[in-house]
């Protein structure tokens, strides 16, 4: 096979991110504006992975998911495969052990830990996500009036209350709302729906939009972004990331290498002897047109508490978004547990009934067992940086996760301490 070099086309190195996802080119973004040159190599297309087809919603102040109770809703949903949170029964060690580090991550003194070294980065998201679609001139559907977090039920409004709390606690302004006046802010509720809170902080976009509209304008000042471009590994000499080669056989030279792959990323890292613990959590959405019957008119971001179940309003249709599935490393479609995203509604909104699908879509989510994204140096390799485990929140941290990556490789100095997120913690 012919192998071919790709170099900077000035004198300084090149910086390659591997991963056309929201991380991937939030990074990008941050990293040219800081002058660096930038290359990145994506195996399929900008956004093609769960970057296009999530929820849509920013959510700055949502916790982790690790808190207690989720090992016990974990084991029920052996028996239950329409759980929200699902385990697919299967022999896998790495899972195994994933699980394991996971059930010791969920108690109480977890939840403040984790929400501490998150709310830093939600603090920064709305201004953050104001001036990366401002500046890149993005037209993506973006909308800041918040999200609704309804309930159904009194033990339902209990973990809100306690999950609101939490977040005001760590500087968010979660709003209390009682059914009444959630049915005067958003008419299709139903009269089961008990109460809730209004998050001020949140908004939405189109995911899609968001992410190809900023590659346009990466490229705009100079990003070069190779779709197709299939890492097969990190070239590492003297201790040091050299470059990437593709499973063509071309290698790409560089400075330092940002591994921003998601859930894919395990196997470039576990070649170094750097692997990190992500396990693949598959999400699902459908997409609705409100014209058609059998869809309500829409018009508030939504999370359905009990269900969670996400229903955002966005460019004329509205998605139905949610589930966490352990099931591997696949894109195989479970047809009930796609419905169920529609059948949980159902018992929210009025009006919602069968439909013909505009869209039907499944995504894999890298999550960690601490609940923590990994961003920052590996150590042990010189110039190779990570940014993935961002879980549920990858498109909520992207822009904030870019600029962290670009003030560490090109200064050396986060505006955020990387301390909690160092991926070294899993590597001791």
């Amino acid at each position: 096979m012919r192998r071919t070099t790709v170099t900077a086309e000035r004198g300084d190195p090149a910086i390659v991110v591997i991963g056309a996802g929201v991380i991937g080119i939030c990074a990008a973004w941050f990293l040219a504006s800081r002058g660096a040159r930038v290359i990145v190599a994506e195996r399929e297309g900008v956004a093609a992975g769960a970057s296009e087809g999530n929820a849509g919603t920013i959510s700055p102040g949502h916790p982790p998911i690790n808190r207690p109770g989720r090992v016990t809703q974990a084991l029920r949903s052996l028996r239950d495969p329409l759980s929200p949170l699902f385990v697919a029964p299967r022999w896998d060690p790495a899972l195994a052990r994933w699980l394991w580090r996971f059930a010791r991550r969920c108690g109480p003194e977890d939840v403040e830990r984790g929400m501490s070294a998150l709310a830093p980065l939600g603090q920064a998201t709305p201004d953050l996500f104001d001036e990366v679609i401002e500046t890149a001139g993005i037209d993506c559907d973006y909308r800041k009036d918040g999200y609704l977090e309804v309930f159904r039920t009194e033990a339902g409004l209990a973990a809100g209350r306690a999950e609101a709390e939490l977040i005001a606690r760590h500087g968010f302004s979660p709003e209390r709302l009682d059914g009444d006046a959630i049915r005067e802010r958003e008419p299709v509720f139903g009269p089961d729906v008990r109460g809730g809170w209004h998050h001020p902080e949140g908004s939405t976009v189109n995911p899609r939009r968001f992410v190809v509209g900023l590659a346009q304008a990466c490229r705009a000042r100079g990003v070069e972004i190779r779709t197709g471009a299939d890492v097969a590994a990190v070239r590492v000499e003297a201790g040091r990331a050299r470059g990437v080669e593709l499973r063509d056989g071309q290698r790409i030279d560089a400075g330092a290498v940002l591994v921003a792959t998601g859930a894919y990323g395990r196997g470039l890292l576990e070649g170094l002897g750097r692997g990190l613990p992500v396990q693949p959590a598959k999400g699902y959405h459908q997409d609705r047109d409100p014209r058609r019957e059998g869809t309500p008119p829409l018009s508030t971001a939504c999370l359905l508490g009990e269900g969670s179940v996400f229903c955002t309003p966005m460019d004329g249709f509205v998605r139905f978004a949610g589930t966490l599935e352990f099931s591997g490393l696949n894109h195989e479609i479970r047809r009930d547990r796609l419905a169920q995203l529609t059948r949980v509604a159902a018992r929210y909104l009025e009006g919602l009934g069968p439909a013909e699908p505009l869209d039907e879509w499944v995504g894999l989510r890298p999550m960690t067992p601490d609940g923590l994204p990994a961003i920052g140096p590996v150590p042990g390799v010189e110039g190779l940086h990570v940014a993935t485990g961002h879980g549920m929140l990858g498109l909520t941290f992207g822009p904030v996760t870019g600029k962290l990556v670009a003030e560490t490789i090109v200064d050396g100095r986060p505006s955020v301490p990387l301390g909690p997120f160092d991926p070294g913690r899993f590597l001791r």
